[in-house]
Parts: structure tokens; sequence; C-alpha cells
């Protein structure tokens, strides 16, 4: 029996109407009913003594009616008091009918559920569910927990369940095609699908809810097993729909990366090596590279990205490099034009803030191929900008444009009639267990060392209190070594124009307290001309200290800079601080960072600041914060909604992920036709990152 081929208008009491609302949901066939799993449960199982009722939890309570009465407080409401002997319970209507009361006649025995709240005199229920039962009948409680399902407005919990019922009834062992290789599940010793779901729809009473809602008890373990292997497959499909499109065949530079390597003062690292090596095979190749290159703050990136491009540019072509913010572009746009400038390449820059005569002369470069590096944000994939022969696309902190936005900038090539080759960098390091399911549908390269003479900056907590010990400890270093220090100002509040007050009165303050070092100022509100001019000065050593939010996070490099202090660093996530502090520890010098904090910190602050403090390792402070965060947050907010799963848990379930990776890719080669009908039972007809 194959229950995606059962329509859900198949059901007794799905009309036209409702079979619309539950289309709403997903629901649109009997398999899709099963797969829609319940977030929480409630126990009708037992009858609670009203003298044992606790507020804050739920009950299923026997009584009788006392009295019931129409009050007129703050609103109109039916108050009902009922009795058990054991103590007295008020139930309060704020929706209620004249026949709703006349049933609610004293000496009426009923059966009633809800949530519990402290009350004046008594406890009370707020609208619970009420039934009317009979004193010479036995009490109806159920058998098993109650689920309570996700919903949308127009379907009830009980339409719901009274559906999921006639499924289940459907379902015997055996019936529901097994669709996971046998293999995997022996390996893990997982149990029947049909008893995974049937317990998970229907748990019995005295199951350990703990577990059930931890996701740690077995019928659980199973789904969330089944649910990623569906999702690693749908990323495989997702990759090869890509890599089955023509690329143009790229071969690796010659005298453009001479050139390049001869003007630069210092040589690159074995991994920097290793990795270029590895995208000059990839771009070798008739279809599109589809590479994440990862490396810790200050491991050469950038470079490596520099590298990849001349391998187009050298044969005639277009390259793209899309970044997150206009800052960040900016500084891409800097470091580009610095190296190729010298090798007559043209670098274009494309962000929204330009004036209408730059934007229309910038495009006109781009259409024509004038432009043969064009660096920008968003703005590249926007309509009206048409490359002349794009090959190659970089994104830089992929984690914080939605995937679709890297795939529509695949239409910008299409005047070359290929499809093309796509490198993402990341400074922001992805735990092995996230980048396993986010990101499978790349080739990944770690460049897991820094160039040689890097010294780990010292990290030390300290609470605001010693404010003005940091403050001389900033002045003895500046006066005194020769050095240059970073001083970061953090805001709660999410307005730009306050943090950048909250910068000049920093600035200000600590021209006053420390009159003879040269204080500079920086900001988001800056224009991009005075910024740079800043921070030109800080690089050439004509400010000592420099006051900045947090746009100096990312780029910024002044090897001379070994000081940073960061006021209020407990409003910060892990990866956030991290960056900042790869801003210092840049050259030979021994380099040092304070995180000021304010007290008292939370339990997560002092997580997080222990975590700085403990470790310069990029990759397990990103599991650290995979640990605190969860999967959304440490993707960005634009992606959360990639990685939502309705039982799986990437953290809790990490130690599942290597065997699912390696499945899925002998499943997705040997039989395409079960791995879609995996990706059809957990994904529906989204397939996550494939409608571009």
């Amino acid at each position: 029996m194959n229950f995606k081929d059962y329509d859900i208008g198949e059901l007794k009491g799905v009309g036209p109407a409702m079979r619309e609302k539950l289309a709403r949901l997903g629901l649109e066939s009997w398999q899709d009913v099963l797969f829609h799993l319940p977030h929480r449960y409630e126990d009708r199982t037992r009858v609670v003594r009203i003298g044992d009722l606790v507020p804050g939890e739920s009950g299923l309570v026997l009584g009788t009616v006392e009295h019931c009465e129409i009050t007129f407080g703050k609103r109109r409401a039916l108050v009902c008091r009922i009795s058990d002997g054991s103590g007295f319970l008020d139930l309060r209507f704020f929706y209620f009918s004249k026949a709703q009361k006349d049933k609610l006649a004293r000496g009426r025995q009923i059966l009633c559920y809800g949530d519990i709240s402290s009350g004046r005199s008594y406890h009370s229920m707020i609208h619970p569910e009420v039934k009317y039962v009979s004193a010479h009948q036995p009490v109806p409680v159920d058998d098993r927990l109650t689920p309570i399902y996700p919903v949308t407005e127009g379907v009830k919990q009980f339409t719901l369940r009274k559906l999921t019922d006639q499924v289940l009834a459907k379902l015997k062992r055996g019936q529901l095609k097994e669709l996971l290789p046998e293999s995997i599940k022996s390996q893990h010793q997982m149990a029947d699908l049909a008893d995974a779901l049937f317990f998970v729809h229907r748990p019995p009473p005295g199951v350990d809810l703990n577990q059930m809602y931890s996701g740690q008890h077995p019928a659980k373990q199973r789904l969330a097993l089944e649910e990623l292997f569906a999702y690693n497959l749908s990323m495989l499909k997702l990759r090869s729909k890509i890599v089955r499109e023509p690329a143009q065949p790229l071969e690796p530079s010659v005298d453009l990366t001479r050139q390049l390597l001869e003007t630069l003062p210092f040589e690159l690292t074995g991994a920097q090596q290793k990795v270029i090596g590895e995208i000059q095979e990839d771009l070798k190749e008739p279809h599109p590279m589809l590479r994440l290159v990862q490396g810790d703050v200050g491991s050469g990136k950038t470079l490596v990205a520099a590298m990849a491009a001349l391998q187009a540019i050298e044969q005639g072509y277009q390259v793209a490099l899309m970044a997150p913010t206009e800052i960040l572009a900016e500084q891409h746009w800097n470091n580009f034009s610095g190296w190729f400038e010298k090798l007559n390449i043209q670098c274009g820059f494309l962000v929204s803030k330009l004036k209408a005569a730059e934007k229309r002369q910038m495009l006109e470069q781009i259409a024509s191929g004038d432009a043969q590096m064009v660096i920008g944000t968003h703005a590249l994939f926007q309509d009206g900008v048409n490359f002349h022969n794009l090959v190659l696309v970089i994104v830089d902190e992929q984690h914080r444009f939605g995937v679709h936005q890297r795939m529509a900038l695949k239409e910008k090539s299409k005047s070359t009639g290929f499809a093309p080759h796509q490198l993402i960098m990341t400074a922001t390091p992805i735990p092995r267990t996230l980048a396993m399911t986010a990101y499978a549908d790349l080739d990944t390269s770690i460049i897991d060392e820094l160039p040689p003479g890097r010294k780990p900056v010292q990290t030390v907590v300290l609470p605001d209190s010693r404010r003005e010990q940091v403050v001389q400890r900033v002045a003895d270093v500046c006066r005194t070594q020769g050095v240059q220090a970073y001083w970061v100002c953090t805001l709660i509040e999410e307005s730009e124009e306050l943090q950048c007050q909250a910068a000049e009165e920093s600035a200000r303050q600590l021209q006053e307290a420390i009159p003879d070092i040269r204080v500079g100022l920086v900001h988001g509100k800056m224009k991009p001309f005075d910024k740079q001019a800043v921070m030109d000065d800080f690089k050439a050593g004509n400010i000592d200290l420099l006051v900045a939010t947090t746009v100096i996070e990312v780029g910024v490099d002044v090897p001379n800079a070994s000081l940073m202090v960061i006021e209020n660093p407990e409003r910060l996530g892990l990866a956030q601080l991290h960056q900042l502090r790869g801003r210092v520890g840049r050259g030979h010098l021994e380099s040092h960072c304070v995180l000021l904090y304010h007290p008292p910190l939370s339990q997560n602050g002092q997580t997080r600041l222990e975590t700085m403090r403990a470790t310069n390792d990029g990759f397990k402070i990103a599991e650290k914060d995979l640990e605190i965060r969860g999967p959304g947050e440490v993707l960005g907010t634009r992606q959360t909604g990639l990685i939502q799963f309705k039982i799986a848990d990437v953290i809790r379930d990490r130690m599942l992920l290597p065997d699912i990776s390696k499945a899925a890719k002998v499943l997705y080669k040997e039989d395409p036709v079960m791995s879609d009908e995996l990706i059809e039972r957990w994904l529906g007809r989204r397939e996550v990152y494939g409608q571009v």
C-alpha cells in the first residue's frame, strides 16, 4: 500500500473547503498526514483531583457543577465553579452562548481539560475543553496521550486527530514502504517505520515525555535518521542538477599568477597552495565548480579567491565577487584593485548607493567586458546588470545570503551559454556537523594554516569596573611600545545612529583621558571616502587608538595593531567576537584582546566569554556557537528556514551524520527513484535550495 498515492480528499470529513485549508499545511496525501508530526502532547489518560492541580500545568478534571453565572468585570465572562470533594475549580469562558450556560446546570457532572491558572480564591481554567458525562457510566479517559499538531487558520486539533486516526487505522507493519537502506537501519538498530510513526502520533501513557521532547526516544531517532537522510539526498539532487549543466573549462593561469606572486611581500602558505590546486582542478572541468573555502580569520582566503579569478581573466572572461555588505565589498575592491591594477586588470565596483551617473557608467563597463573583475553586493544580480562573459562567481560570507541569491547569479552568465563556476568563501568557520547538512551540495576546502610568524592572541575577560586600568594599559602600549590599538563599542540597540553616537562619546572620553595619543574614529554612518581616509591613516601609523563600532569586523588588516578592547562583549555572538579579535595578531607582535563586560553575565554570556578566553581556534568556537545558538542562527537569519527540521536536530543527531552522508551518496547513485521518494516524503514538493 503506497500512502502517497491516496488523496487526502478520500478521508472522511475532507470536502473542497477543508482540502484547501489542509493544503496550506502541505497536506495533500495520506502520506503527508502521516508525516505531519505532533510537536507536543497532553495527558488525558487519567483524572487529576482538583486538590492536586498545580498552576502552570495542564490536567483532566472530573467535577460537579456547583453554580454558574455571568460576571461583568473587566470583560463579560461565564464563570462556572465545579468541585470533586477535594477542592473547587473555576471555569472561565469569554466566548459563550446561552445554550452553553444552560447546559452547565447545577449538579451536572463534567469532564474538563485545560491549563491551570491560580485565581483569587480558587485555581481556574480559561476556556477548557468540556465533555458532559453520565454518573452511571465509566469516565471516558483516553488510552493514549493526546497529540498537538502544527495547525493553520480554519483547521482545529480535533480535525487533524480525526484525519490521523483514519490513516493510522490503515497503517500496519510492513504496509508503509521502507525507503532507508537496510544496512543503515541495522547499523543503528532502528525500529520499523510504521511502529515509529504510530508511537510518535499516539504515545502510550507513562512514556518519558522529556525523552520524546528532546528527541532521544528510539521512535523519534528512527524518524530523525530518515529525515536527515532525505535532506542529504535533496542536497545531492541539487548538486547533480547543477553539475549536469555545461561550464566553460578554464586552464590554470600561468602568466598572471606568476606576475601577482612576484608583487607579494610574502609567500603563500602550504594550505593556500593546496586549496588553490583544488580550485584549479575544479575549474578545468566542463561542469560547474561548486566549492566552499573555509578559513579562519587571517588565513588568506581573499588571495586564494584572487588566484581563482586570474584563471578566468587570463583566458578573457569575467569574474564577479558578491559580498553581503557594502563595507566588505569596499574592502574587497581595495584588495583586488591593489593586486590587479599592477597586472592591467580593470576592477569594477557595483553597490546600490552609487550615484545614477556612476552606476550607468559601471553597467556599461560590465556589459562591454571592460570591467573584468566585478565586485559588489546583491546589486550584482538585479535586473539591468548584464555581464559580457561571466564564467566564475565568488560569494563571500555565504551564510549571510539566502541560497537563492547565490543561485540568482547563475542567470547572469547566460550570454556565455554556460553555467558559472561557483566559489563560496567564509571566514566564519562552519562546524563540520552543519557543513554536512547545510552545505552538502558543495565540495569543501579548508585553509587550516596561518601565515608563518603569527602568534595566538592572548585574551583576558574583565568587568567594566576595571575600565580605568584598561585605559591606562592602552596608554602605556601606545606610548612606550609604539604599537596601535582598537577600542570597539557595541550597543544593545539596533539603531546605527545610536551606535555611532556611543562611539563618538567613547572617542571623546578616551581622548580626554589620554590627551597625548592620537585617537581616530570610524563608524557606519560615515561616508565611504571619510571612513577609508581614517582607515588609511590608521594603517599608515598616524592614529594610535582607533575607536570603532563593529564595522571593523571584517577585512581590516593593520599588522602594527596588537591590542583590542571590546566593550560589552556579552552583547555579541561568538562568531562576531572571533571576527573582531581577528583584527589583531596579524603581524609578528604579541597581541592581546580585552573583553570588558558589564556584570552580571547570563549563563550564555559566561559560556561565550570563557570560550573566547580558552581558545583561538575558529572551528572550536564555531562548534560552541552552534551548541549555544542552534543552526539557524549560526547560518544567519536569512537561512533559518532551510534547517527547520520536523524531528531531526543537527547538534543532537550529529553522530548519525557521517554514516548518513556516506550512505546517501550510495543510494542517490544506485537508486535515484527511491531517493526521490524519500525527498518527497519529508520535504514534500519543495526541494530545499532547488527552487531557483
